[in-house]
């Protein structure tokens, strides 16, 4: 999720013609998406998309791949220079699931440092988006990635990145809706085993779960300060997001709730749960991990002081810099231990 960004004039001409041609909006998050009676969407780009290339110093490839070209969902590879095999991290983006994607300059930016500093060869997937695509198109998209990875790896045919990769450790990640993607996927594979992809882990960052009933972190702030979420963007991804007629205590948005398989028999993977204390999420979050680590799950967390959603895409304070590269190591220390 992101912050309002001002949109070029000549944007807003072309949206206020939209609005003449499709009716009212029904559906607005101010500056990122806007819904109209007629189901026309309309996404401002207010973060530029750019290709597979990073700066040489890096010292990562990229490259951008067909996963389903009926679907087109596709996969940008981020491949560091090692002389060893390395854990291979499945990716996906945030955005309430409703916007973003795998070729956002930030996304781009952030994967390329975490490939580098934490050692590990990443595919990020740039899945279908709500409305256009309820849920649960996201997961099932997922889950195709990884059985398109499994098989891609298992003919042979993709030499430059899976004989660089250790397929026995493989890692389901992502950051806000991506991070709920990735739980999802995990969930969803259950006992189905990828061979030779083996599953050891998810890296949960900041997870976009909800709830009908409110956290003291939702219901004490509107708008977390320097957070890229606020709680009635929030509601307005869930309403896009989520089946039509289903509300917030459904199993995709509240894993807690009472429609919920019980955790203790979900499979769950071990988790790295990390946590933004200025997040209106936090509570959440917090709930997830104790309520994993009461079912006799492997869960660990990292709450990250001082910083709100998505401060390591968005955010080039000092402060966010310094989480983001705690946050970086973190992720090593996890994949490697």
């Amino acid at each position: 999720m992101v912050t309002a960004i001002a949109v070029d004039p000549s944007v807003s001409l072309e949206i206020g013609r939209a609005s003449n041609q499709h009716g009212a909006a029904i559906e607005e998050i101010q500056g990122l998406i806007k819904v109209y009676k007629d189901g026309h969407v309309e996404r401002p780009q207010v973060v530029p998309c750019v290709g597979p290339t990073l700066p040489p110093e890096f010292g990562v490839t990229t490259k951008d791949v067909v996963v389903d070209k009926f679907t087109n969902v596709w996969a940008r590879f981020y491949v560091p220079k090692s002389n060893r095999k390395l854990p291979l991290v499945v990716y996906f983006h945030g955005g309430g699931f409703c916007v973003g994607s795998a070729a956002w300059s930030c996304y781009h930016e952030f994967l390329g440092k975490l490939a580098a500093k934490a050692g590990c060869l990443i595919v990020s997937v740039n899945y279908r988006l709500a409305p256009e695509n309820r849920l649960p198109a996201a997961y099932e998209d997922g889950v195709k990635c990884v059985m398109w990875l499994k098989q891609e790896a298992l003919k042979g045919s993709s030499e430059w990145w899976s004989k660089r990769c250790d397929l026995c450790n493989v890692f389901l990640a992502g950051d806000s809706a991506g991070a709920n993607i990735a739980h999802n996927v995990a969930t969803r594979l259950g006992s189905e085993n990828p061979y030779p992809l083996i599953l050891k882990g998810t890296i949960l960052i900041q997870p976009f779960f909800g709830g009908e009933t409110r956290t003291d972190s939702e219901r004490n702030t509107v708008q977390s300060p320097g957070s890229a979420l606020s709680l009635p963007a929030s509601d307005t991804y869930w309403r896009l997001a989520l089946p039509c007629g289903a509300n917030r205590d459904h199993p995709w948005c509240n894993p807690l709730g009472k429609g919920s398989s019980k955790m203790a028999e979900t499979r769950v993977l071990p988790t790295l749960m990390c946590i933004s204390e200025m997040d209106i999420l936090r509570d959440r979050n917090l709930e997830f991990c104790i309520d994993l680590g009461k079912a006799g799950k492997k869960v660990e967390h990292v709450l990250y002081k001082g910083v709100g959603h998505a401060f390591q895409v968005l955010s080039k304070s000092q402060i966010s810099q310094i989480r983001t590269n705690e946050m970086i190591i973190r992720v090593k220390t996890f994949i490697y231990n």
